[in-house]
């Protein structure tokens, strides 16, 4: 396929792009800044430009862009370009493709989102069929997921891929947490019995190219694996896969202090099941936090 990827030098973004080569796709990175070869197209989504000549060439849409979410600490700034980075981007690529002839449109559209969008569930498991709940990123999930809508109403297939928290020693979830736990300075975060919606990287880059091939999934897909687990059990696990004590529980008074407004959303409980995947028998490679982690800490 001939695939338009956004986000393309973002952690997943990257990882994403590589393997779309290596499958054989064509793969066309939308950059802000001028391209630096025929694989790049310009772009300005703040701005809601982009030449629907670009659009028209793809068979695929793939939409990743956004900051990210827990690499500052949160001000009333850095919220705002959280929302509008997703936004903006996500209404101009669907926008676009709205705008094209029925024969020039990508036949689909993979638009990054986010668990999220279902706000603090607690001990509640909760599929794709529950609603967006309460607090700053369910809000940002809310009017990201409404973006993709020109595209949908258009008749292109949308999915709105509800990412989790990729395993990955090199960035997202993991990174920061592997020099403390190796110092043996690291535990559970607060009470340790929030619900941690994780999925390994092979599976979440094998999810996406499952979801580009299937025709028959659309709407919101939550991209975890099958078998969420508490902050305290994600933590004793990582502890044993690095031959590392982890008794020292970090309250929620210093992760305030330390990531802002970010805290709450961290301590935030999200038991999230991928009910989309299961019943596309989508084969997963680590079904359980143990398999995941350990192909994350011996990649």
């Amino acid at each position: 396929m001939r695939i338009l990827l956004a986000g393309a030098s973002g952690f997943l973004g990257t990882r994403l792009a590589d393997l779309l080569v290596r499958d054989g796709h064509e793969v066309t990175r939308l950059v802000r800044r001028a391209p630096g070869g025929p694989q790049e197209r310009r772009w300005d989504p703040a701005a809601g430009q982009l030449d629907p000549a670009v659009a028209a060439e793809a068979d695929a849409v793939v939409n990743l862009a956004g900051a990210g979410v827990g690499d500052k600490r949160w001000n009333d700034d850095y919220r705002r370009l959280i929302r509008t980075s997703r936004v903006d981007s996500t209404t101009t690529l669907a926008t676009t493709i709205a705008g094209l002839p029925a024969a020039d449109r990508p036949r689909v559209l993979l638009n990054s989102s986010a668990v999220g969008w279902y706000g603090n569930t607690g001990d509640r498991a909760v599929e794709e069929d529950a609603p967006a709940g309460e607090g700053f990123l369910a809000d940002v999930c809310r009017v990201w997921e409404a973006a993709t809508r020109p595209a949908e109403d258009a008749g292109v297939r949308v999915v709105r891929l509800r990412t989790g928290l990729p395993l990955d020693r090199d960035g997202g979830l993991l990174k920061p947490q592997l020099l403390p736990f190796k110092l043996g300075i690291a535990g559970r975060l607060g009470s340790g019995r929030q619900w941690l919606p994780w999925i390994s990287m092979a599976d979440w880059l094998n999810a996406t190219r499952f979801l580009l091939n299937h025709d028959e999934v659309a709407g919101p897909v939550n991209v975890v694996g099958p078998n969420p687990v508490t902050n305290i059990e994600f933590t004793s696990e990582l502890a044993r896969q690095l031959h590392r004590p982890a008794i020292i529980p970090i309250p929620a008074l210093a992760l305030k202090v330390v990531l802002g407004g970010f805290a709450h959303e961290a301590l935030t409980s999200t038991r999230v099941l991928p009910g989309v995947l299961a019943r596309a028998a989508y084969p997963y490679q680590h079904p359980t936090l143990p398999q995941a982690l350990k192909a994350a800490l011996t990649a």
